[in-house]
């Protein structure tokens, strides 16, 4: 993953590909590539690190007439961000471009070395162009090869290939990752991963369906569906604001990436789970040997995500968890024992408070572990294991997805050392495991939930202040939900453990006086609930969140009933994001960029 562009065409090849891609930087990348084809032979760059290097290997090189291209950037999924395993990948006579992850890869590898083939780079996309150029050795027809090599991948894919056994084609398949192609009335053809690299190029897009393949040449767009059945293109005009491109038709980034969680999450699962166990390919099982305690460090929305995962290592892995606030933690002289892994969280990986955490934990000697959105970032370069999280840039300063894939790394995480530790039976794991591949639909965004919220939003734009309440894990997620609306609304809010409210702060409770009380049913719910009712009682107004009606609540929003607190738990997450976001816009803020704030903090 993480940006894909094609080209069929007479004009400059090599300047539409650079153009497409460095519309995709949004995305984030640590390595690009573009491999062209004209007159029977390719040419293929790459570069690690920005686009800027791939310019420059590029800068003698020119097309003139007809040649086909593709390019890539790339977020290392599988092997380190290097010029090897950066797209697009070489057979004999071949190469391809792919997002996504091929989940049997291992297999194909396996056989295809069985058969001679040796590999060059760490990727799960490489085993694609052998596995086609081996077709095409047996069916001597490059489209049978291609068709025989999709229904043989299993996996998400979004795949360009080109060959010299068909040198004015591109062969596509999707499957799980977006893509589309673009048409103009030049007869040139583009693909791309979203909209805004066909601006100014395409007129007319076709969005391809999950399960599309087919090929391009400068005479046809032939589609095959799912069923193999060929199927006609469906053109749409193509819109000509790249901004509101980037933003598919949502209002704002941050509304755009609240949706896009399904996604996401999605992503981060991807290659990480079996049956009965989490894979870390990153992570070397030693990394724990000799570990007492996880000691985990973060800002703002991160340290939110920490304190969610605390609960999860203490109750599952049964490992001694403490949560640290980063720019506390730098000043004040803190003990630290060599049998404590330390952990830094950062969607960026260069929110400064918590890279000095890291150096101070890196000098006493401590093992350390990142969990970070940003490959190549300067905390993933330090620490001696990293995570990521796969969310895709988060353009909204007001983080969404990149919380959501936190929690679920460290969900996934709480299992992968309770198997190491052996603090909980297989079975348990095993039934977890499933419950985690459901959070991509536990986060899906309906249209009645998200006008329920727009409509309850005019209700809540007055008053002296909010209190967000939980217990257990349900706690940081209360604070995350008080830090969402003060993000974006200016409202006064605070997040509180549901059971605190009687030691001082029920004193504020009154009708002006706004209570979002997350109410899951399968977590302390009774208990939760008298808390409430407490509030209540002092004429608080009360917004209850839950599965279960509460007929005490002034207003009352459900989620779907779940198998377990944690799909409860992503599901409120969602309800807290939207509520924020529709609080703000009716308020008329800058609902992406929010005053005082900044995406990335780089200063103490």
């Amino acid at each position: 993953m993480c940006g894909i562009v094609g080209y069929l065409g007479e004009k400059n090849t090599k300047e539409i590909l650079l153009d497409g891609l460095k519309e995709l930087e949004y995305r984030g990348y640590d390595s690009a590539g573009i491999a062209v084809l004209q007159n029977g032979e390719f040419s293929n760059y790459k570069a690690v690190g920005k686009l800027v290097n791939l310019e420059e290997k590029t800068k003698d090189f020119e097309t003139n007439g007809f040649a086909i291209g593709i390019g890539h950037t790339r977020w290392a999924t599988h092997g380190k961000p290097t010029e090897l395993n950066a797209h697009p990948h070489l057979g004999e006579c071949s190469y391809v471009v792919h997002n996504g992850i091929i989940e049997n890869y291992v297999e194909l590898k396996k056989e295809l070395r069985k058969s001679g083939i040796t590999f060059l780079s760490q990727t799960d996309t490489e085993v694609i162009v052998h596995q086609f150029e081996k077709n095409l050795k047996s069916s001597g027809n490059a489209f049978e090869a291609f068709k025989q090599t999709i229904q043989e991948l299993e996996g998400a894919y979004a795949i360009l290939l080109v060959t010299k056994s068909m040198p004015d084609t591109i062969f596509f398949a999707k499957n799980g990752s977006p893509m589309l192609v673009g048409v103009n009335y030049e007869g040139e053809k583009f693909f791309a991963s979203s909209d805004t690299p066909l601006i100014g190029h395409a007129s007319d897009v076709n969005y391809f369906d999950d399960g599309d393949f087919g090929y391009v040449s400068a005479k046809e767009l032939v589609i095959f569906g799912s069923d193999g059945v060929k199927k006609d293109a469906k053109f749409s005009k193509l819109s000509q604001n790249k901004l509101s491109a980037q933003k598919d038709g949502y209002r704002f980034f941050m509304e755009k990436e609240i949706y896009e969680q399904s996604s996401v999450i999605a992503d981060t699962l991807l290659g990480r789970l079996s049956d009965d166990e989490v894979v870390f390919d990153e992570l070397d099982a030693e990394l724990f040997n000799g570990i007492n305690e996880i000691k985990l460090c973060a800002c703002g929305t991160s340290y939110h995500s920490a304190l969610s995962a605390s609960y999860l290592f203490e109750r599952y892995s049964k490992i001694k968890t403490s949560v640290e606030i980063a720019s506390e933690f730098r000043y004040r002289e803190p003990i630290m024992t060599k049998d404590t892994l330390f952990v830094v969280i950062s969607q960026s990986g260069e929110t400064a408070d918590t890279l000095e955490t890291l150096k101070m934990a890196k000098n006493a000697g401590l093992k350390t572990l990142v969990i970070c959105n940003v490959d190549n970032s300067s905390m993933v370069r330090i620490a001696d294991a990293t995570i990521l999280a796969r969310a895709g840039i988060e353009k909204g300063v007001a983080s969404t997805k990149a919380f959501a894939t936190q929690v679920t790394i460290f969900w996934m995480l709480s299992l992968y050392v309770a198997k190491l530790k052996k603090t909980l039976p297989n079975d348990e794991i095993a039934k977890q495991i499933e419950l985690i591949r459901e959070i991509p639909a536990s986060v899906k965004v309906t249209d009645a939930m998200h006008e329920r919220l727009k409509r309850l939003s005019k209700r809540y734009l007055h008053g002296h202040g909010f209190f967000f309440i939980g217990r257990d894990i349900f706690f940081p997620l209360a604070l995350e939900g008080a830090l969402k609306l003060k993000e974006i609304s200016y409202l006064h809010a605070e997040g509180y453990p549901s059971g605190e409210m009687k030691h001082g702060p029920i004193a504020l409770a009154d009708p002006e006086l706004f209570t979002i009380a997350l109410l899951p049913e399968h977590l302390h719910y009774e208990k939760s609930k008298s808390n409430v009712e407490e509030l209540s009682a002092r004429d608080s107004t009360i917004c209850a969140i839950s599965a279960l009606e509460f007929d005490k609540a002034d207003d009352f929003i459900p989620i779907n009933r779940c198998k377990h607190y944690m799909l409860e738990f992503f599901e409120m997450m969602v309800v807290v994001q939207l509520m924020s976001l529709e609080i703000s816009v009716r308020l008329g803020n800058d609902v992406d960029m929010p005053r005082n704030l900044a995406k990335s903090v780089t200063v103490e």
